[in-house]
């Protein structure tokens, strides 16, 4: 079973909640199958370097709606964004 079907057989079940998705390959592949309604992003005050991009080059741009801020003590930005279809 492919990514899409997995997560169309989830999101068919019953339970209420939200589908979550980790780690830059799986949601890079989730991201270019359309699959994804909203983006939850926290901002750390640290730059590195190197690393899987966890959004990698597309030619599909994606727009974004900002639903949800918050700031945190720890100086963590936390970000919610639905996706605009």
């Amino acid at each position: 079973m492919g990514l899409a079907e997995e997560i169309e057989r989830l999101r068919a079940e019953p339970a209420e909640g939200d589908i979550a998705i980790g780690g830059a390959t799986l949601a890079a592949e989730a991201a270019a199958l359309g699959l994804i309604d909203e983006y939850r992003v926290r901002v750390y005050p640290l730059l590195v370097g190197g690393g899987v991009p966890f959004f990698p080059r597309s030619e599909r741009r994606v727009e974004l709606e900002l639903v949800e801020t918050r700031s945190f003590s720890s100086r963590v930005v936390y970000l919610r964004y639905r996706v605009a279809r």
